[in-house]
């Protein structure tokens, strides 16, 4: 994402189609998604804007998620000139060299394993629980992770989508996102102001974390 834009949700739903597109891209990389959102256009709050983005995520393919991932840069290296993708990481950015050489070595070992980037919403988290998370996250299994990508650009989503909506004036609540699981790191410090609202997870969601979370025959 190049550009931080505080448009408000009204000017957001008079955009012409492709502008609203351009911004909305900018957000979530997957056209998919985009046309998704821009269909639920207009939107009369924010959490409307929230739930449409969700029912978008749930719809992705693997392959739109891909699409999705590859506007993310590796943790630890932000994209130069883009501050919007220098804010969410800044927890890493003034992490010790120590520290940035296991981020970069973890994040190669990631990729290999998985073909494709770490995502987590990095918003709030220190360079040491960033590490953390990439630790635990390399024992899981593709389908596992899967899943986490999924509810942890739900949460990004979230996040642009708030400052491209600006401030809420409707009386709806918007505490529409993705469950926090327990392979979030437990402390998110204090960033925890910036991150994304939480939605209670869905029973068939609930019901694929317990199955891959059950301890397998011979261990792994």
């Amino acid at each position: 994402m190049t550009s931080d834009p505080a448009l408000g949700l009204d000017r957001f739903n008079a955009l012409p189609p492709e502008e609203a597109a351009d911004l909305l891209l900018e957000i979530c990389a997957s056209p998919a998604w985009a046309s998704a959102v821009l269909g639920g256009r207009p939107f009369a709050a924010r959490a409307d804007l929230f739930e449409a983005s969700d029912a978008a995520l749930d719809l992705l393919s693997e392959s739109d998620l891909a699409e999705a991932m590859a506007a993310h840069p590796p943790i630890g290296r932000p994209k130069e000139g883009d501050p919007v993708s220098a804010r969410e990481q800044r927890g890493a950015a003034s992490a010790s060299e120590e520290i940035k050489a296991e981020l970069l070595d973890l994040n190669l070992r990631y990729q290999d394993r998985f073909g494709h980037v770490f995502l987590i919403c990095a918003t709030g988290l220190g360079a040491e629980q960033l590490r953390d998370a990439l630790r635990e996250r390399l024992e899981n299994t593709p389908e596992r992770e899967l899943q986490i990508v999924r509810r942890e650009l739900g949460r990004i989503n979230h996040i642009r989508l708030t400052r491209l909506a600006g401030p809420d004036t409707s009386a709806r609540s918007d505490t529409l996102a993705r469950p926090d699981g327990a392979d979030r790191p437990k402390d998110p410090g204090s960033g925890t102001a910036d991150r994304a609202p939480e939605r209670p997870e869905k029973p068939e969601e609930a019901e694929a974390t317990a199955e891959a979370d059950k301890p397998k025959d011979g261990g792994e």
